[in-house]
């Protein structure tokens, strides 16, 4: 069983787990839009003030789901399925729309 993020034990058994790379790429599962700001703290608007954004489930290759927001210049251009490239760092991992292939990995356990 694969998790994302990875932590040091299997959620079913509580045993022990370690981390793999799971694929940076995959297709949008499901997705929403935020159009108010959520509640402070610990939200921060950023200077010019809140600006709505998309969230969805990217489900990667090995079948994980991912939340991330999702970093489009078209809330409009939203599709079920669209293949996305998957970056995570500090925060929530962030999607774009993919436009070729990446060699990134992400964690998992």
């Amino acid at each position: 069983m694969a998790v994302y993020p990875a932590d040091d034990a299997c959620p079913r058994c509580g045993g022990p787990a370690s981390p793999a790379a799971l694929a940076d790429s995959g297709t949008l599962w499901t997705w929403t839009v935020q159009r108010y700001a959520p509640k402070s703290p610990p939200y921060q608007a950023p200077s010019g003030g809140f600006v709505p954004f998309a969230l969805g489930y990217v489900e990667l290759a090995e079948g994980i789901r991912v939340a991330a927001v999702l970093d489009v210049d078209d809330l409009d251009e939203i599709r079920i399925g669209m293949p996305l490239t998957v970056t995570a760092g500090d925060g929530v991992p962030r999607a774009r729309p993919a436009t070729g292939r990446t060699t990134g990995r992400e964690e998992a356990s």
